[in-house]
């Protein structure tokens, strides 16, 4: 099933590329065999309508699900998701929720050495292991973030350690994690000085690695120097952060972060097969705000709030896969409906979330995709949970300005109540002391300190009624 079944409702080639802008989303058919993407948590049980879409690898042919598994969120026992509210993944329910999604489709999981308090690959590795190994592709990342993991051995090492982990003798795709955070400088310490990716080239060429390459995350010097010499490298596929608000809002929201627009343009137009991280901004566009979901509901009213954002990125036929956090069935169940065949945006529609993100962007939420790359505080801090406890509250209006809102006493409750139930007291904002061990690793450049000291400043505001 291909992208004409839809009739005059879809974008031709020209008129995308139109809206699109440098992006062009020019070629490439939409080969289907659907699913849907993380959601909104609807808690329909039904099953997709049909198959999984699937997109080709142009190296090797091999149909990928459009949708893909991030491993990043991991239930925990004891806990919620893969914060630290608890100490061991659940494997148990990894394991139920691998087995919902490969029979339903899905056929990419996404993983890191540095996911989930270091227990993502060996879960993956364990729930995958019970399959054949051409029953499912799995991505993992060359994290080596810190210092001590520069050095071609320890580098090396980790690689090594990620095929044990895994329970594989070849990842299908490899990626440099998280490349451009620390400019040129880091790139050379970690990759290019120390032959690591000379060693990975060579990887590839032995078969033990199938696709090679990287995650973007920040500086775009990085990003044009890598693509610059795709010659050289040739990259099999990168990872961008692509969404709605990303699309032309990015550089706006953080200024280390480069447009979507421009990042999707420029491997479009050599051909690199795209792969998405950050669909939902983590949940951040599944959580917005009040009138923004009356918005897309009068729109769709079946659809969730997410699926909105998965069918966007889903919608460009460069893109090979969209990666999901999915921790619950429920996330899982209703983004297999979203690409179970994905219906791609008419070019109305595509305007139509354009228009949605420059309406969000006169809310000042914090730019925090619970990515948890802060973590862990070395003073116990819940960071994500308290900046998205905060943005929670703004998009539902429970931050009011002023004890004259009339609103206030309402707002008030709501956003006190909240936080102590979704940060203990422990692991809240006032316990920062100012070390600064976070914002280096935050791909968003959040000013963590600030941010969690403005937070509790308001929370004593709150406390006191001052406001």
């Amino acid at each position: 099933m291909d992208d004409s079944r839809h009739n005059g409702k879809s974008l031709s080639r020209r008129d995308f590329f139109k809206v699109a802008g440098a992006a062009g989303l020019a070629a490439a058919g939409l080969a289907a065999c659907g699913g849907r993407d993380e959601a909104a948590a609807g808690g329909e049980d039904a099953a997709p309508a049909g198959e999984m879409t699937r997109r080709p690898n142009p190296k090797t042919g091999e149909k990928v699900s459009l949708l893909g598994f991030g491993m990043m969120r991991l239930p925990f026992k004891g806990g919620e998701d893969g914060r630290e509210g608890g100490e061991t993944v659940d494997q148990e329910e990894v394991n139920r929720l691998v087995d919902y999604a490969l029979a339903h489709g899905v056929n990419y999981f996404d993983t890191s050495p540095a996911y989930c308090q270091g227990q993502s690959e060996r879960a993956t590795g364990a729930a995958l292991s019970r399959y054949p190994r051409d029953k499912y592709f799995v991505a993992t990342k060359l994290s080596n973030f810190s210092p001590d993991t520069w050095s071609h051995d320890a580098s090396v090492a980790m690689y090594r350690n990620s095929l044990k982990e895994l329970r594989v003798d070849y990842i299908d795709y490899l990626l440099l994690h998280g490349v451009g955070m620390g400019g040129m400088e880091e790139l050379n310490h970690r990759y290019l000085e120390n032959g690591v990716l000379d060693f990975l080239l060579k990887e590839r060429e032995a078969g033990r690695v199938r696709n090679l390459g990287f995650s973007y995350h920040g500086d775009i010097e990085v990003f044009d120097y890598l693509l610059a010499r795709h010659d050289k490298y040739r990259w099999d596929f990168v990872q961008i952060q692509l969404n709605y608000l990303d699309w032309k809002y990015a550089k706006q929201i953080n200024s280390r972060n480069t447009d979507a627009e421009y990042l999707y343009g420029e491997l479009e137009k050599r051909g690199i097969p795209a792969v998405i991280m950050e669909p939902l901004l983590g949940g951040r566009l599944s959580n917005v705000p009040d009138n923004i979901v009356a918005r897309l509901k009068e729109r769709e009213p079946e659809r969730s709030i997410a699926s909105w954002a998965f069918r966007f990125a889903g919608t460009f036929p460069g893109v090979l896969c969209v990666l999901s956090g999915m921790t619950r069935m429920e996330h899982l169940q209703d983004n297999l409906r979203t690409y179970s065949p994905l219906e791609p945006l008419t070019q109305e529609e595509f305007q139509f979330l354009l228009d949605t993100a420059t309406m969000m962007m006169k809310f000042d939420t914090i730019p925090c995709n619970d990515c948890k790359y802060c973590m862990p505080c070395p003073y116990g801090i819940d960071i994500p949970g308290v900046l998205l406890h905060y943005n929670k509250c703004l998009n539902e209006g429970n931050v009011p300005a002023s004890a004259q809102d009339p609103r206030y006493r309402a707002a008030r409750r709501a956003f006190l109540v909240g936080y102590d139930r979704s940060v203990p007291r422990l692991r809240q904002a006032s316990h920062c002391i100012g070390c600064n061990q976070c914002s280096p690793h935050c791909p968003q450049g959040i000013d963590i300190p600030k941010e969690l000291h403005r937070i509790d400043a308001y929370v004593e505001q709150l406390k006191q009624e001052t406001l």
